[in-house]
């Protein structure tokens, strides 16, 4: 049995996670950004074993959530199941003044794998969006560039992934690894998404819990429970290591 958290995890692809872990036999803690959210998510999985509350659009809020989660002690698996989509018609700046796409899906996850005391696995949610990303790092912000919501969600994406391959670099004890759940029906794929949505969450619970051989790697990218190739470009060492870089100075804290 493993002690899981899952942030993010309070409707979607991230609740349906948790309560298949759960059933599995395992511990779960899960994560709600609001009071009223939480309330919510103990409502639908009761068995879960606690809820961390905060909102991580802020660097502030991301750091309490890391301090809630680590009351609990150290976890086996962390799921970044977290994120926001592209359907803002403009730029939403939070109180940090980042763009808010990218606080959520990509210094959330960043903050959190720092902060939270290593576990044995880390798991990564990308999307098949992320080979559309801008592999150039500039402006990550949307400052100066004419904003695109679609561009700026599918860059997220990206930073994800290197994100997953850096810190399996950085931390070979760690298994870390990013995936894609497919477009799936969920509040943030549409109603129209064509993938199966019965199949969203499997492949992060199999990577946090499963002891298959399979689910033992390191510095993968899967998608249903398969490995598949990225670019080679993400494979770039120095690409990884300058979005940690960026991620550090945004932040003051760093993945050693």
């Amino acid at each position: 049995m493993a002690r899981i958290f899952i942030s993010g995890s309070s409707d979607g692809l991230g609740l349906m996670a948790a309560q298949l872990l759960v059933e599995q036999g395992h511990d779960v803690v899960i994560h709600a950004r609001t009071d009223a959210r939480a309330q919510q998510a103990k409502i639908a999985l009761p068995a879960a074993q606690a809820v961390v509350i905060g909102d991580l659009s802020s660097i502030a809020t991301i750091q309490v959530v890391a301090e809630q989660a680590n009351k609990f002690g150290r976890f086996n698996a962390i799921i970044h199941n977290v994120g926001i989509g592209y359907r803002e018609p403009h730029r939403v700046e939070t109180e940090d003044g980042l763009s808010q796409i990218f606080a959520v899906n990509v210094l959330a996850p960043y903050l959190l794998t720092a902060l939270i005391d290593r576990p044995d696995r880390l798991i990564y949610l990308s999307s098949g969006m992320h080979s559309s990303g801008d592999t150039s790092l500039d402006d990550l912000q949307w400052t100066h560039r004419r904003w695109n919501g679609s561009q700026a969600y599918a860059d997220t994406k990206l930073h994800d992934v290197l994100l997953a391959f850096a810190v399996a670099r950085r931390w070979p004890g760690v298994l870390s690894n990013a995936l894609e759940p497919g477009w799936v029906p969920t509040k943030m794929g549409g109603p129209d998404a064509p993938d199966d949505l019965a199949l969203g969450h499997v492949t992060q619970a199999w990577l946090a819990g499963s002891e298959d051989a399979a689910a033992r790697v390191t510095g993968g990218y899967l998608y249903h429970q398969k490995q598949r190739r990225v670019s080679a470009t993400i494979m770039r060492f120095d690409l990884q290591d300058r979005l940690l870089q960026i991620c550090r100075d945004l932040t003051g804290v760093e993945i050693c």
